[in-house]
């Protein structure tokens, strides 16, 4: 069988044009309970309010779905990562704001998401946030009871507790969501959105200085 890219009629000046925006991909990542959902969903709100077409793909949602079924091991993530990754491209060729909230603990799975917002039509138009809120904060949250179960030896392999997260060398952003309030996390999430190219600068959504 053979499998050929088909290029879409509307070229990508075409699209922009028409949206408003260029559109690009978000990837938020860091610890359980470190906020990135929070401030994935509080971005998605304030970007389409403001006429700005985006969407946050959560890591627990797309468990529900296309990501069904597989596991927690390294490889198991590793193609849930895969996946989302490949996902949020094709939302961001779409003309979106692509957001994208996932612990993904391997630097080098995040690369590979990376690589794919270096080809067209997205070139370049990508943020990394790593949400480093502090492991002692993010266990004081820990809405789910993840942590407590993770101490007790009832979760193997549970990022931050018995498996590694790899902390980005480079992001675009970094925030810690126990030291920062949300309304200044998502302004500073605006910023770096608008400084790659994904939205206009002069959009009106950022403030003024």
């Amino acid at each position: 069988m053979t499998i050929t890219r088909h290029a879409n009629d509307l070229t990508a000046a075409e699209r922009a044009a028409a949206l408003g925006q260029r559109g690009g991909g978000v990837w938020i990542t860091g610890l359980s309970a470190s906020g990135k959902s929070t401030l994935a969903m509080a971005l998605e709100r304030r970007l389409v309010l403001a006429g700005h077409p985006a969407f946050a793909l959560d890591g627990d949602n797309l468990r529900h779905g296309l990501c069904h079924g597989l596991g927690f091991s390294p490889a198991g993530r590793s193609e849930n990562i895969r996946r989302a990754g490949h996902t949020l491209h094709l939302m961001a060729s779409a003309g979106l704001v692509a957001i994208g909230a996932f612990i993904s603990p391997a630097a080098a799975d995040r690369d590979q998401i990376r690589a794919l917002f270096q080809r067209p039509p997205t070139e370049g138009r990508y943020v990394e946030i790593h949400v480093n809120t502090p492991l002692a904060a993010c266990e004081a949250r820990d809405p789910k009871g993840l942590y407590r179960r993770a101490r007790a030896g009832e979760i193997a392999e549970f990022t931050g507790i018995s498996a590694p997260y790899d902390p980005p060398a480079h992001p675009e952003l970094r925030l810690d969501l126990a030291a920062v309030d949300l309304d200044a996390a998502v302004e500073a999430a605006l910023a770096a959105i608008a400084a790659a190219g994904i939205i206009p600068a002069d959009s009106g959504i950022l403030p003024a200085l």
